[in-house]
């Protein structure tokens, strides 16, 4: 009993409608009508707090020859001074943007700030109407009506609050018509309550229709402003409170916080599990992210599997540190789908306004910077924006601008380094590598611009001129030599490339089994679960396939289960510590032994020195690769060396 007493009360004096029999309401939902109940208070506030200081005014002139007059006028200056500091403050508020959501407590403040000032007009009949003149009499009669009504109207929306401020007027009405037994004054208490009936009732049916109208608004902005799959909001939405936020920044300096969140696995649920799982893998992360925040926030669906939040009214920058590490721990439980635990993981970028920007467009721009760098350092890392990350992005975006006019301005090349047959000590063939030799920057590592290219989407077409450069090249070659081109991850995902592999190979009139495709494991098949169709269509082509730094991933084994690969590549790792360690020597024994008994080709890459090379030899490794049998050469230079002697060894390597 005691508990709902206390919830009743609670939601009496927060203004909330529920409690006078109105429509009821989730606290979010009142938290926005509160907000449009304090938007129109305060529109009407100035003009109220002025009509209070002429009140009080005209109010100290009429009871001047009054024997109380020095306590009229110290009541009239007191209630003239507040209402216009009041005044002011009500209209520096309605200068800053209207809030989205507010709290009880601030309702709270509202009803008590409105008994405070009914209380002092309240006074008003009781300490002067009896030693008043007529006309001073005739004046308090027209005040206090006066304010009755203005009350009423201030308060329109919000009953407990026109309850707070009008109640002691009516009690001070009251308490001076009860000092005279003269009827007239019983008939004009009489008045007084039917017109406060009146004016109460005209409240009620006000705020109800009121905030039954602010709750058609919200559920209809819903469909505009909400993501229909997680019920967040949108990215439409989050504009809105982004512009929001610069706004009170520009005009009351309250700074804020923007975070913005990756799903580092999101695409992997949906090429392991189906899109139905992967939907509803974002509907358990959004109510989790959700609980992270206070309530007057909400995290935004930005994107597929990005979400942001504007963290407002930022006191210090931990703060935001806080919430992203709320975040981030949000995901260490698994995510049950389908009857399946999925460990999930995320990532954070976080601006601090105007620290890191004062503008849409520089935020958005410095929060995803701080998000790139976040996701290179792995799951669960959260970051926040550096003055080094613009000028490395800016230097990104330069790099990327040259790069989309590196094909046609002639500036990349391949270079070849060739794989020698052990047993048979002859060059079976190359693997090429892209070069860019950028016109002021020098050569260009692919470890630099291959990123880049994968994240604009240039990788296709680079990926296609290294196909058609390749199989270019094969067509000047003896048969018995191969190629190897190593494939990007993100290549895979473009539909057309088993198309342009087969036109470059017709085009340039070789055969299939010459062409070999490279990738990595644990760049690949872990991230992109098609991958396993592409490849057996393109070795159903007749390509071969080779698993490069084998032994670096976490599931090469099962890879070589599932797939026909036609080689496997021993990283260089192995390969450079194995006649020093015991444990690498036994990896590439293992290996090697692993391979032969599966009848697959097997490289070992990083040869460069003659011990090595005998080493391997001795282990029947097939295949080698390093600077011993030969560094990355040019079209010119192999053309050069095959024409001497197509059976080159390793020694006139």
């Amino acid at each position: 009993m005691r508990t709902q007493l206390t919830s009743y009360f609670a939601r009496l004096f927060a203004g909330d409608l529920s409690a006078f029999g109105g429509p009821a309401t989730d606290e979010a939902v009142a938290g926005h009508i509160r907000a449009e109940q304090m938007s129109l208070v305060l529109g009407y506030s100035v003009g109220i707090m002025l009509a209070n200081a002429c009140n009080a005014a005209v109010l100290a002139v009429a009871l001047w020859h009054s024997p109380d007059w020095k306590f009229a006028l110290a009541w009239a200056v007191t209630v003239a001074g507040a209402a216009i500091v009041f005044g002011l403050q009500s209209r520096a508020s309605r200068r800053i943007t209207k809030p989205q959501f507010v709290s009880r407590r601030a309702m709270h403040r509202l009803v008590r700030n409105a008994f405070v000032l009914g209380a002092a007009w309240g006074i008003v009949p009781v300490a002067f109407f009896a030693n008043a003149a007529t006309g001073g009499q005739l004046v308090i009669t027209c005040l206090c009506s006066g304010m009755l009504a203005g009350g009423a109207l201030a308060f329109a929306t919000v009953p407990i609050a026109a309850i707070a401020f009008t109640t002691p007027i009516f009690i001070g009405i009251a308490i001076c018509l009860s000092r005279d037994g003269d009827p007239a004054y019983v008939l004009m208490a009489v008045l007084v309550m039917v017109y406060g009936s009146v004016l109460l009732r005209a409240v009620f049916v006000n705020s109800f229709a009121f905030a039954r109208r602010v709750m058609r608004q919200i559920e209809a902005e819903r469909t505009v402003r909400q993501d229909p799959l997680t019920q967040l909001p949108n990215r439409f939405a989050f504009n809105e409170t982004l512009d929001a936020a610069l706004k009170r920044l520009a005009l009351s300096g309250e700074e804020f916080a923007v975070l913005l969140l990756d799903l580092d696995r999101f695409k992997e649920v949906n090429d392991k599990f189906g899109h139905p799982a992967g939907d509803e893998f974002l509907v358990q992360v959004a109510s989790r992210l959700q609980r992270c925040t206070r309530a007057a926030e909400h995290v935004a669906r930005i994107g597929g599997d990005e979400f942001a939040l504007v963290m407002a009214n930022l006191a210090r920058p931990e703060d935001a540190l806080d919430i992203a590490e709320r975040f981030v721990a949000a995901f260490a439980e698994p995510f049950l789908i389908e009857g399946c635990e999925i460990v999930g993981a995320t990532s954070v970028g976080i601006v601090l306004a105007p620290r890191d920007g004062n503008t849409p467009h520089d935020l958005l721009k410095h929060v995803d910077i701080a998000l790139y760098r976040a996701k290179k350092s792995g799951p669960g890392t959260i970051c926040f924006f550096e003055a080094s990350d613009d000028t490395s992005a800016r230097d990104r975006r330069a790099l990327q601008r040259d790069l989309e006019h590196a094909i046609e301005a002639d500036q990349l090349f391949l270079v070849y380094q060739p794989f020698l047959d052990i047993r048979k000590g002859r060059i079976t063939g190359f693997e090429a590598l892209l070069r860019w030799q950028h016109p002021t920057r020098g050569l260009i590592p692919p470890t630099v611009f291959i990123p880049i290219a994968e994240e604009s989407g240039m990788i296709h077409q680079l990926g296609e001129w290294v196909i058609r450069r390749a199989c270019t090249m094969l067509s000047r070659w003896p048969d018995e030599i191969r190629i190897a081109v190593n494939f990007s991850a993100v290549q895979f995902q473009n539909a057309g490339i088993l198309q342009t592999i087969v036109q470059a190979l017709a085009e340039a009139n070789v055969a299939p089994d010459r062409l070999e495709i490279e990738i990595t494991e644990s760049m690949l098949i872990s991230k992109y679960g098609s991958a396993p169709a592409i490849l057996n269509s393109l070795l159903e082509l007749g390509l071969t396939v080779a698993l490069d730094d084998f032994g670096t991933g976490f599931s090469s084994l099962t890879y070589l289960r599932k797939l026909p690969f036609s080689r496997i590549k021993i990283d260089q790792s192995f390969i450079r510590d194995m006649l020093s360690q015991p444990d690498c020597a036994a990896i590439v024994k293992s290996v090697i032994a692993l391979a032969q008994e599966l009848q697959i080709g097997v490289v070992a890459e990083g040869v460069e020195t003659a011990d090595q090379l005998e080493y391997l030899r001795q282990t029947s490794c097939d295949e080698v690769q390093g600077y011993l049998i030969g560094r990355p050469m040019s079209a010119g230079e192999i053309a050069t060396m095959l024409d001497r002697n197509p059976q080159q060894s390793v020694h006139a390597a």
